[in-house]
């Protein structure tokens, strides 16, 4: 098990468009995905959950990971949350 703690930084957090670039990272990676939040953890890959935790800026979540790409997966899915979303995942659709 990999864990990472990260501060959401961006205004409207891990919400909508965010959130949806986040799960669609997320779902690239084989490990089990988690995200906490005061003591709630939910399934990384799921939007309704993320969207449950109701994450806005400046609320610090850990990132947790189980699996054998758990630690790519977790820096990963960090440097998206350091980062803003400032860029869409990549993703192999239409090519």
């Amino acid at each position: 098990m990999y864990v990472k703690e990260v501060t959401v930084k961006n205004q409207v957090g891990l919400y909508a468009r965010p959130a949806t670039y986040f799960i669609q990272k997320a779902n690239t990676f084989k490990s089990t995905l988690w995200v906490e939040k005061d003591e709630r953890r939910v399934n990384a890959k799921s939007l309704l959950g993320i969207l449950s935790l109701g994450i806005i800026g400046d609320t610090t979540i850990k990132i947790i990971a189980d699996g054998e790409d758990e630690q790519e997966a977790v820096d990963q899915l960090v440097k998206m949350i350091d980062d803003g979303f400032s860029e869409p995942p990549e993703t192999n659709i239409g090519s």
